[in-house]
């Protein structure tokens, strides 16, 4: 990850996405979606969008790791969802 500071990550996916998990395997570790509150709460203030939608957004786009989607196909979906 890219980041400038330990505030610019909003969210995180941590565990293996469903296409590269194999009933064969064994169980691992569980699968977590990390929301980091301050960047969260920091990035809220100086865009001042709704708080709800802000969080909903991070915690949707970090589901989406979990179903094996990359930043890139999540940014193809929402620019199509927002044309429509």
């Amino acid at each position: 990850m890219e980041l400038e500071t330990p505030f610019d990550l909003l969210g995180l996916y941590r565990g293996v996405a469903l296409p590269h998990k194999s009933v064969t395997s064994p169980g691992g570790e569980i699968d977590m979606v990390f929301l980091y509150r301050r960047p969260i709460l920091d990035y809220w203030c100086e865009t001042g969008e709704d708080l709800r939608h802000v969080v909903r957004h991070v915690l949707v786009h970090e589901i989406g790791h979990h179903f094996g989607f990359s930043d890139e196909d999540m940014e193809r979906l929402e620019n199509a969802a927002g044309r429509e």
